[in-house]
């Protein structure tokens, strides 16, 4: 089989999916597959670079035109099996407006929120209400990227503009104070949960890829009752949104309660990445996770 790992993108998440991608073709197994590394610099680029005898796409991307369906509508039209999920679920999922209608709509817990198309749109009555502090960011962003924990009326204005640079339209979202933990789900299996404790306010861009002032990630067993929930609700994620191969939910307990904060169709495949630490609790290495992941994908 052959597999073109594509990755780089047009995204401000390029540098994460560059390193993504290079993991993922330095360990894709070579006695199973012949493998070829795909960067894409433009959208033209998976018209141009993408050879007619590809077999299967590994999706390295990371935000527009990577996760946001794109990318996967013109694979299918091309006939090529990819990894992930499809062009919907994809869409929804990275827009996080409407991952947060769905879950709320489900009755899954997640934190109150507004949109904001422009300058003009922002409604301090309505952040009022929410109550500060609250999170500023791109609302189809990721990784962190223009992310802002914003304490006060005054540093209201900057952060959504800031946010507006890399986004047509920006979340404000109450901060819920609690521990941050993600589920790895495969192929519809909850696997370990892991917890991540920042070392910054919040689970920012450093903390995520820096690895000498990174969070720390470690597989954790909570209760019975709350392991039991997050596992639950993280399965309710999966088949509302029609999930496939795997994903990440990423959630937040506040006084017992888990608020999910939102599903990641693509997640991070670097050295420091949440998903590869999950698996590896249940003694599935890298290769064999990517080999997992493959097989799920073609099913």
């Amino acid at each position: 089989m052959k597999i073109a790992v594509i990755m780089g993108g047009i995204s401000s998440e390029r540098e994460v999916s560059l390193n993504s991608g290079i993991e993922v073709y330095n360990n894709l197994n070579r006695n199973k597959y012949e493998v070829v590394k795909i960067i894409l610099d433009d959208k033209m680029d998976i018209f141009t670079k993408l050879s007619s005898d590809i077999d299967f796409a590994f999706l390295a991307l990371h935000g527009k035109f990577g996760e946001d369906g794109c990318i996967q509508s013109i694979l299918e039209t091309m006939d090529i099996p990819y990894s992930g999920c499809g062009p919907l679920t994809s869409a929804l999922c990275m827009d996080k407006n409407m991952t947060k209608k769905i879950l709320r709509d489900s009755n899954l817990p997640t934190a109150p929120w507004l949109t904001v198309k422009s300058l003009d749109e922002i409604n301090y009555d309505k952040i009022n209400e929410i109550g500060y502090p609250v999170f500023i960011k791109p609302n189809c962003g990721g990784s962190s990227v223009a992310t802002f924990f914003v304490h006060s009326k005054d540093d209201v204005l900057n952060a959504v503009k800031k946010g507006l640079n890399v986004d047509n339209s920006v979340m404000i979202e109450k901060y819920i104070s609690g521990e941050e933990y993600t589920s790895f789900i495969l192929n519809g299996e909850v696997f370990p949960t892991v917890s991540i404790k920042s070392n910054s306010d919040f689970f920012d861009y450093e903390s995520k890829y820096s690895s000498t002032n990174g969070a720390i990630e470690e597989v954790i067993y909570l209760d019975d009752k709350l392991q039991s929930e997050i596992n639950e609700i993280s399965k309710t994620c999966w088949d509302i949104f029609n999930c496939k191969a795997y994903v990440r939910v990423d959630i937040i307990i506040s006084n017992g309660v888990p608020y999910v904060l939102e599903i990641n169709t693509l997640p991070g495949m670097t050295q420091t990445s949440l998903i590869p630490r999950s698996a590896k609790a249940l003694g599935i290495g890298f290769s064999e996770l990517l080999d997992k992941i493959i097989k799920f994908s073609l099913n």
